[in-house]
């Protein structure tokens, strides 16, 4: 047991030396009193001395243990240690009874008996041997168990920085490559229509600016996304024009549910970028986000047709691995093609998260 110290000075180490030696000495005041019939005085005194026995042995084998570092140990090296301990200790017990029972002997009764009672091997062994084997298992155990808690939470600790780590990263992979595309749809503006362009130029301010002040957080509402989402898209119709149709299928009532930022934006992006900018007459984008059974059920469906040897952009091999960090699995990204010329990506994320 270690040795902090409580509120009032006392660690609990000392705590339970004290109480756990003084109930179970109670056992041989009892003994004392109704069978040996000691006087209250000498029984009192025995008591106290039964209690300074125990605690001093069992002390001297925890300084011991520490000095050695034992409580270090794994379990088959400690038992190499520890049962021979106990048994020394047992040897111990019985020759300091011995010897405070003879001393009793001798200073009330007047009778020499130290040398026939020390050196002599009786049940006392037994009681030393079951009491010392308690004491030092129940206080390796303890510390065994400290140990355990300790590790158990420097590796949760290690674990959510390894997971906040890779969430930056991930983060500071996606800022830039949106800024990218955002730029390239710019671009395309800047000769052919220069307002448009300006006007770009003041939504993607914006998208940036919110994009940076969700940045130190995990999730945010479905509310707030959409409101990401729809300024995105007026900064892509800007370019695309009478080509670009958005559909909004959203329920109200999950609005406030918590989601990984840009995760809806990123769907939309990749719907705008590989189907309609794919298609000569261009299309409809509709986004969809409703509750199923105990998962929030996000999709965009757009126009196109999926490969699978298309290449998947970074945004999404990004949110994936964002998904399985913030979710530990429970959360599911799929693309799929349920008709000729129709792709489907649909998120999933668990309501309890």
């Amino acid at each position: 047991m270690g040795a902090n110290k409580s509120n009032t000075g006392i660690s609990l180490y000392w705590k339970c030396q004290i109480v756990c030696w003084g109930v179970v000495s109670l056992l041989w005041l009892y003994i004392a009193l109704d069978r040996d019939h000691f006087t209250v005085p000498h029984a009192i005194v025995n008591y106290v001395l039964d209690v300074s026995v125990c605690i001093g042995l069992t002390h001297a084998y925890r300084a011991i243990a520490l000095r050695s570092g034992w409580n270090q140990l794994g379990i088959k090296q400690l038992l190499k240690r520890i049962i021979p301990s106990i048994l020394i200790l047992a040897v111990l017990f019985m020759q300091l009874m011995n010897l405070k029972t003879s001393a009793y002997i001798y200073l009330v009764h007047h009778n020499n008996t130290f040398e026939d009672n020390v050196w002599i091997w009786n049940p006392v062994l037994i009681t030393g041997l079951r009491h010392m084997a308690i004491w030092v298992l129940a206080y390796h155990a303890y510390h065994f168990y400290q140990r355990e808690v300790k590790t158990t939470k420097a590796n949760a600790q290690l674990s959510v920085i390894a997971k906040q780590t890779q969430l930056d990263n991930l983060a500071a992979q996606l800022n830039p490559h949106f800024l990218f595309n955002s730029l390239n749809s710019i671009k395309a503006l800047v000769i052919e229509n220069p307002k448009s362009a300006r006007r770009a130029i003041d939504l993607l301010s914006d998208l940036l600016r919110s994009s940076l002040y969700e940045k130190e957080h995990t999730t945010i509402s479905i509310a707030e996304e959409m409101a990401l989402v729809k300024d995105y898209v007026e900064l892509e119709k800007l370019r695309f024009e009478e080509r670009l149709n958005i559909q909004f299928n959203v329920d109200q009532t999950l609005e406030h549910f918590k989601i990984p930022p840009l995760s809806i934006q990123l769907l939309v992006e990749n719907a705008i970028k590989h189907g309609i900018d794919k298609q000569l007459e261009g299309g409809t984008v509709a986004i969809s986000v409703q509750k199923e059974n105990d998962h929030v059920v996000i999709t965009v469906k757009n126009p196109g047709n999926l490969s699978k040897d298309d290449h998947i952009g970074v945004g999404l091999k990004n949110l994936k691995q964002r998904l399985l960090l913030q979710y530990e699995g429970k959360a599911d990204f799929k693309m799929e093609s349920p008709s000729e010329n129709d792709v489907v990506a649909t998120l999933m994320i668990p309501i309890e998260k």
